[in-house]
């Protein structure tokens, strides 16, 4: 393997933003959404470099803490491949700590730009494995990894997925919100347990959800009913459970995307105007997921 590896001057990277749940999907799906993160890494010298532009700037540390940082060293290690310095520039174009998968960014676009460091082409199956151990969920980085729609599920310690293909027609609008909501604050306000009757009809709209995402989506309105988080976390956003009450009564599929606190519809209908103090994107579905472009040495 070794001998087939080709040092590069320069990677470039492109991830989605992704939205995890989907209303009943709670921890296992995840849709890619146009919405991207650049990054750029050139190898180079004995320590890193960073510089950001955009989303978060000012906010992430510049140095080895950083995730994207993290993930490439990650990666490098996993490949057996030492590359000691190099300086990383970040364009962000998602918003961090708004459940649009920031974290999830990072992570899957480090460890790719670890793939053109090391001059290997992108092995999506074991980066989502390597992205789930940083990770801990893999719902968010599996869309990230393979675009379109996807289902994640945890084999052991081992983050599985499958892609499936969206209905056409089918996009989504964010409904972004200036406050963040840290995942672990959204998280906590989760019950240890739930009735019966709620996991059982959360697992029924699920499966509904499938078929609405990809082959009906004329049901996404019922297929995105929730009875296991949504509704726990409105202590920690109360004006995105309040759009989303407004939206699903207007009959549009509004759901929390991730953690919170975004709000996506899904469908194509005609969506009205953002809330004064938020910001709405109408986005399609990322069809591709992370892609990686190296520039060859010499």
């Amino acid at each position: 393997m070794g001998d087939e590896r080709r040092p590069c001057d320069q990677v470039r990277v492109r991830v989605p933003a992704t939205s995890a749940n989907l209303g009943p999907g709670f921890d296992a799906f995840g849709l890619a959404l146009e919405l991207y993160d650049e990054l750029v890494v050139t190898p180079g010298g004995s320590g890193v470099t960073v510089q950001v532009t955009g989303c978060g700037a000012g906010d992430v540390p510049l140095d080895e803490s950083h995730l994207v940082v993290r993930s490439i060293r990650a990666g490098l290690a996993a490949l057996g491949v030492p590359v000691p310095g190099f300086t990383l520039r970040c364009e962000n174009r998602i918003p961090h700590g708004r459940g649009l998968g920031s974290s999830s960014a990072a992570i899957v676009g480090g460890l790719a730009a670890a793939y053109g460091l090391a001059g290997e082409p992108l092995d999506r199956e074991r980066l989502l494995l390597l992205a789930n151990e940083i990770e801990g969920h893999p719902d968010n980085v599996a869309a990230a990894v393979y675009g379109g729609f996807t289902i994640a599920w945890v084999d052991g310690d081992a983050g599985r997925a499958v892609r499936l293909e969206p209905a056409d027609g089918v996009g989504a609008v964010a409904y972004v919100p200036a406050n963040r909501v840290l995942t672990k604050e959204a998280r906590g306000l989760l019950p240890s347990v739930v009735p019966h009757a709620d996991a059982a009809a959360n697992a029924g709209k699920a499966g509904l959800l499938v078929a609405a995402l990809t082959q009906r989506p004329e049901l996404l309105l019922t297929a995105t009913e929730d009875r296991l988080h949504q509704e726990f976390r409105e202590p920690a956003m109360p004006e995105s459970l309040a759009l989303v009450h407004k939206l699903r009564g207007s009959g549009l599929a509004a759901i929390v995307s991730g953690a919170g606190p975004t709000v996506v519809v899904l469908g194509g209908s005609p969506c009205p105007p953002a809330p004064d103090g938020w910001e709405r994107h109408e986005l399609r579905i990322d069809p591709v997921g992370v892609q990686v472009w190296s520039m060859e040495a010499g």
